[in-house]
């Protein structure tokens, strides 16, 4: 027994090298924190213009995440086959030029709009449109992201770690959301420094010229990675043939075209049957309905589905509660140092996840975490019968920022299982899905925003949210029970209760 520490140190000194060089790994993780903190700048920023555009309303806000959210729903599983049906270096270049491109555009376009500060009542065509640009360039600066994330984090990341010493799977997954989450925290930092002490304006400056001068660094880092890594360049191969189809696939057998002629009169009734399902089996192979098809055939389908729950809340540092705070009256740089605590509160889960997971295993570390989250969400809740609004919007912030420890390790497990239980050739589509059906749920809070769109009635969507999350934690533990036939180790604490209730 006190022997077990020194036998996994020694095994750990016995694990062999990369078969590759450790820098390139250096490479991934700066192209990737490049691209991440261009897209947390701008997912920042757009709640507090557009409350800046159109004050004393989450209109504007929910409106953009509306657009932003049901495009991510409707083509997250479109971008997942099409991540999956191309060449890594054909996706890394549409997704970097797409990305960048349109953050440039956005940042742009609030540029006019806070320059022309009177073009609402002059000229409502134009400012309508601007808004309009602003949302279009905004989904697809989003979607490519997406495509990114699927390409780096459920692709590139197994694939690197496959044929290398255990550990470095999880070890990966930790750093890459570790980046994530530095980015969440000093972007806000910086982008709420600026526009409480510079301007607005020079934000959106700050934005469109970090995307136009970095797309090419990133470009340079990640291909250096794809060539330096041979397992990338032969999966890549291995991905083009198997989307490209064959012969047989490409051209109709012979029997099913002589017998496509002249069916005779006993046979209509056969034949309509033969039409619906082949109208049925049509539908099926579009990319929409077949990615979910695939999607709910795993076994990961609960987790899944819990941790797409959580994103129907506004208990974040998202578009909507940024917006209710700068509306009570809290400035930009502190709900960017909130922010910024929240991230680093995540950035610790990250460390604590890999000894969880070691410890009590992938499924328990998701079922202890996601209840230790909603367990932090009660001072939100809390917050609401807090008679000083500005108090209130401080306690309402604490409670988020500790829910995150929660949040991220739940993250972390679920897209753990996923990697482990999902199959090579669905991953990209499950990943696919997954962030499509979590776009849906963020779709629906945006709804509720626009419903609920008096910041006065804030309150309502957090008892919303709080319910939600409680849904997510119970069919998780639905999933654990059914997987693990228990929830707890009952009998553990038997000693512990005897020990405490023994006389003294």
């Amino acid at each position: 027994m006190f022997n077990e520490p020194l036998v996994s140190q020694k095994q750990q000194q016995q694990q062999p090298p990369l078969s590759f060089s450790s820098s390139l790994l250096v490479y991934l993780y700066v192209g990737h924190f490049l691209a991440r903190w261009g897209a947390r700048m701008w997912e920042f920023s757009v709640g507090l213009y557009m409350i800046n555009v159109w004050p004393d309303s989450l209109l504007l806000t929910a409106a953009y995440g509306v657009v932003e959210s049901a495009s991510t729903a409707l083509l997250g599983p479109v971008v997942g086959r099409w991540v999956d049906k191309f060449s890594y270096v054909k996706v890394l270049r549409i997704w970097l030029l797409s990305q960048n491109l349109s953050f440039v555009i956005a940042g742009g376009t609030v540029i006019a709009l806070l320059v022309y500060e009177d073009v609402l009542s002059v000229q409502f065509l134009v400012f309508f449109s601007l808004i309009l640009l602003i949302n279009i360039s905004g989904a697809v600066g989003v979607l490519s992201t997406l495509a990114g994330t699927i390409l780096v984090e459920r692709e590139w990341v197994v694939v690197i770690s496959e044929g290398q010493h255990p550990g470095v799977l999880t070890k990966m997954n930790s750093i890459i959301r570790r980046i994530d989450l530095v980015c969440k925290l000093f972007a806000p930092v910086v982008t709420g420094f600026i526009i409480s002490f510079v301007s607005l304006t020079a934000s959106a400056v700050a934005l469109a010229l970090w995307n136009i001068f970095s797309v090419g660094l990133q470009y340079w880092l990640l291909m250096s990675v794809y060539n330096g890594i041979p397992a990338l360049s032969e999966s890549s191969r291995k991905r083009v043939l198997r989307s490209t189809p064959t012969d047989i696939e490409r051209s109709p057998s012979t029997n099913e075209n002589l017998n496509s002629h002249y069916p005779g009169d006993d046979d209509l009734e056969q034949v309509n049957r033969s039409w619906v399902r082949k109208v049925i089996e049509r539908i099926s192979r579009v990319p929409y309905f077949s990615s979910w098809k695939v999607y709910l055939k795993q076994d990961v389908v609960l987790p899944g589905f819990s941790l797409a729950l959580l994103y129907f809340s506004v208990l974040s540092f998202g578009t909507l509660m940024t917006a209710a705070l700068e509306w009570e009256g809290v400035p930009a740089y502190i709900i960017g140092i909130a922010r910024g605590i929240s991230a680093t509160i995540g950035i610790a889960a990250t460390f604590l996840y890999p000894a969880l997971e070691h410890q009590i295993s992938t499924l328990r570390t998701g079922l202890w975490s996601i209840w230790s989250q909603w367990t932090c969400l009660l001072v939100c809740v809390a917050s609401i019968w807090v008679p000083n609004k500005l108090a209130a919007a401080y306690v309402l912030m604490g409670g988020v920022a500790l829910s995150r420890l929660g949040l991220w390790v739940f993250d972390l497990s679920v897209i753990q299982q996923m990697q482990d239980q999902v199959s090579e050739s669905d991953r990209c589509v499950v990943g696919g899905v997954q962030n499509s059906l979590q776009s849906v749920l963020d779709l629906t809070t945006y709804v509720m925003g626009m419903i609920i769109s008096n910041p006065q009635d804030f309150w309502k969507l957090i008892i919303i949210s709080l319910f939600v999350v409680t849904l997510a934690a119970v069919l998780y533990s639905i999933h654990i029970y059914r997987v693990r036939k228990h929830l707890f180790h009952f009998e553990k604490l038997h000693p512990l209760v005897r020990m405490v209730l023994r006389p003294s």
